[in-house]
């Protein structure tokens, strides 16, 4: 059974490798003799198995070195076997063997008949190599974002044209010319073919669950792959269009109307966070405080304007901790202690820099950046109107400009060839990922029909809850069916937004996920 397993692996493929670099079958075969088995799956506890996969550095030679991937997998519990389902968290730069139990919380079992799999894509946790190139690269009481003078404008050039070099400098710096959205693309048709031959009755189609970043892999994948696509759902989708550097401008302008929402709602509940009733001074409030804390440090001096804004971001993007960055909030604005406001920070940000490198090494050769005068000028121009993210964004993604790997040309996203229904999902007021880009993708897709969670500011959430959304999952990962596909530019349907926690200051909420995947999928989707 094994020789079988091996020959099916080696022809599979072959042609798959064919297929994606326009070479021939006999450059593929070493590559495939590597693969006996594929992935070599063993228990890892709760039912879940881990194993690795091999796939080339470079997709233009496939014979030459090769880089492991780390999987996981769930193997399909159901009477009925739909085949392989891989799962993506977003980023990029997120690992995402954690989610190999994400079909477990499919409404109705739908779930249990796919096998899922998660995986670290190239160069993230635990695949090898993975990219490192300074932990302490988020540090505390950093300079202000804002560089109103020329001594801080040098500081932030020299600090993100430095974090570039030690990428370029790193000991996996022979990625990062491979680590494109389309190479992550082409490992995903590989763990696809391999998987077809490896396990009997999977099917040849991919079917795939992708959450922010993960939209845009799927994306390319059917733009590349049409004839494989399965069963795909997209959560909080990515512009086709305007990725990344325009998608980066739109995002400052939707944090910071989403920042808006937030403080609306704490004004709301005066009794719960002791913040006033006018949201507009709680902003004004912010502000100030942002001044303040860049004379005066808070928590012993680790709290500057920049951790406070770092730490407030997650309340722009998902409902989800309302309610605990609010009452941290509060007791930092009324009576200037911030230790809890800054462990939000140190949690959410400092520590090992595999994520951040990786989400720049994708996002750097993805599509080339305009230059410096460019960037500058749109920042400033953002800033006046909409202060909360523009510099603390434009400096996140400033090594570009040093990055030491070329770029590569824009992609043309096309569903015109795919023949599957694809379920697409994205909330109104989504800052990470416009409900504009959201329909700009649904018109790329004639076959895809859009959810809409109405007037909702979460990213990519589905899963929790809201059962107008994810019942609809269950349904489409079952028989395939989507909502009717409506006339002209709009969502197909309209959701329940995922609502915010009770205003109690005693718990938060995660809806229908348990607070491990959530975890897995805030900390992905913190990066893009």
């Amino acid at each position: 059974m094994k020789r079988l397993v091996a020959v099916l692996v080696a022809a599979v493929l072959a042609a798959s490798v064919a297929a994606v670099v326009g070479s021939g079958g006999a450059q593929a075969a070493p590559q495939a003799k590597a693969l006996v088995p594929a992935f070599g799956w063993s228990d890892c506890g709760g039912g879940v198995e881990c194993g690795s996969f091999q796939v080339p550095l470079d997709w233009s030679n496939p014979g030459g070195t090769k880089i492991t991937l780390a999987v996981t997998r769930r193997v399909h519990t159901g009477a009925t076997y739909r085949g392989v389902m891989l799962v993506n968290p977003g980023g990029p730069g997120a690992p995402g063997t954690g989610l190999a139990d994400l079909g477990r919380y499919v409404p109705g079992g739908a779930g249990n008949e796919f096998d899922w799999i998660g995986f670290d894509p190239r160069g993230v946790g635990s695949s090898t190599p993975s990219l490192h190139c300074n932990s302490r690269y988020f540090g505390v009481n950093r300079p202000t974002f804002v560089p109103r003078t020329s001594r801080l404008m040098r500081y932030w050039l020299a600090k993100t044209g430095q974090y570039a070099a030690q990428c370029g400098a790193s000991a996996a710096r022979a990625l990062l010319p491979h680590v494109a959205t389309i190479d992550t693309v082409k490992d995903m048709e590989a763990i696809r073919a391999a998987y077809a031959a490896e396990t009997p009755g999977t099917g040849t189609k991919l079917n795939f669950y992708g959450f922010s970043y993960g939209t845009y892999l799927a994306q390319v994948y059917a733009t590349l792959y049409p004839s494989q696509v399965g069963r795909f759902v997209l959560d909080g989708v990515v512009d086709p269009v305007r990725y990344w550097y325009a998608s980066n401008l739109q995002q400052e302008v939707l944090f910071d109307r989403n920042l808006n929402r937030y403080f609306q709602w704490l004004a709301r509940h005066p009794r719960a966070y002791r913040l006033g009733t006018d949201w507009r001074a709680i902003r004004r409030g912010f502000n100030a405080l942002l001044v303040k804390l860049d004379r005066h440090p808070s928590a012993r001096g680790r709290l500057g304007p920049d951790e406070l804004i770092d730490a407030m971001l997650p309340a722009a993007y998902y409902v989800f901790d309302w309610d605990g960055i609010g009452r941290a909030y509060s007791v930092l604005k009324r009576t200037g202690k911030g230790g809890a406001m800054f462990a939000m920070y140190a949690g959410a940000n400092m520590g090992d820099d595999n994520g951040y490198a990786m989400y720049l090494a994708t996002q750097c050769t993805d599509v080339l950046r305009p230059g410096w005068p460019v960037q500058r000028r749109d920042a400033w121009r953002i800033h006046r109107s909409f202060p909360f993210l523009a510099w603390d964004n434009t400096w996140y993604n400033a090594p570009c400009l040093r990055w030491r790997a070329p770029s590569h040309a824009r992609i043309g996203i096309t569903g015109a060839h795919v023949t599957s229904k694809i379920l697409m999902i994205n909330e109104t007021y989504d800052a990470a990922t416009s409900f504009s880009g959201a329909l700009v993708a649904r018109s790329r897709f004639p076959t895809a029909s859009l959810i809409e969670g109405y007037k909702g500011t979460t990213h990519a959430g589905s899963l929790n809850g809201v059962a107008c959304v994810d019942n609809r999952i269950g349904i489409y990962l079952r028989t395939g069916v989507v909502p009717a596909r409506q006339a002209g530019t709009r969502s197909d349907i309209r959701c329940p937004r995922v609502p915010p926690p009770p205003a109690t200051g005693l718990r938060t909420t995660g809806g229908g996920l348990p607070a491990s995947i959530r975890a897995i999928l805030t900390a992905a989707q913190l990066r893009g």
